[in-house]
């Protein structure tokens, strides 16, 4: 019996060469861009630097009036948001945030003080020199000068900061989180910008 040949042509060899040829350049180019991407993205770093921490509390007030201070600085690669600021597993509302990012550096080195209480909302008073629209009006060195006071209304949200950049943030306590009773008494301070921040012991100070 006879063997009925097929009248399929096979694919030339020097044809399955050149498709293999191709699709290996195409994987190849493939992986190098991945490899590419990937190294690009662990290079870049989150990071956050944050010092000059302060807590104040009222050391007659009853309803546990408190503020504290903090400033913060972009040391990573990226783009970051400053999102939350906790102390004793209470977050801070970004309406209780007063937060400047128009410090100099210099003005970011300087220690962050307290001038008094004002009012019965338990403002921080403003300082000589430093009066204005803005809620918050703090002149760090008392020089009197406007362009090295920290001035800020309260926020609405996150911070953003580019890589390098910093801010100075002022925030009230809710009510009763800490009390005249705390003075002097150590207490942790958290703030974060996404994952990254770690807590930071501080110790309140009694202010009349």
């Amino acid at each position: 019996m006879k063997t009925k040949l097929s009248k399929n042509r096979a694919l030339s060899t020097v044809l399955t060469t050149v498709i293999i040829l191709v699709a290996s350049v195409v994987l190849g180019s493939g992986v190098v861009l991945y490899g590419a991407s990937l190294f690009q993205g662990g290079t870049q770093q989150e990071s956050i630097s944050v010092s000059n921490v302060k807590v104040w509390v009222h050391s007659t007030d009853t309803n546990g009036l408190a503020w504290g201070a903090a400033g913060v600085r972009n040391t990573g690669d990226k783009v970051l948001s400053v999102d939350r600021i906790k102390i004793r597993g209470n977050d801070i509302p970004f309406t209780q945030w007063y937060t400047d990012t128009a410090v100099t550096s210099s003005v970011f080195q300087l220690a962050l003080n307290h001038t008094g209480w004002s009012g019965t909302a338990g403002n921080i008073s403003a300082s000589p020199g430093c009066s204005g629209a803005t809620t918050i009006n703090i002149d760090p060195d008392t020089s009197g000068s406007i362009t090295e006071c920290i001035q800020a209304d309260a926020g609405t949200g996150p911070v953003s900061l580019t890589p390098g950049a910093s801010a100075v943030i002022y925030f009230k306590l809710t009510n009763g989180t800490l009390t005249s009773l705390d003075s002097g008494l150590s207490t942790s301070v958290s703030i974060f910008a996404g994952k990254t921040g770690a807590p930071q012991s501080v110790t309140v100070q009694g202010k009349t």
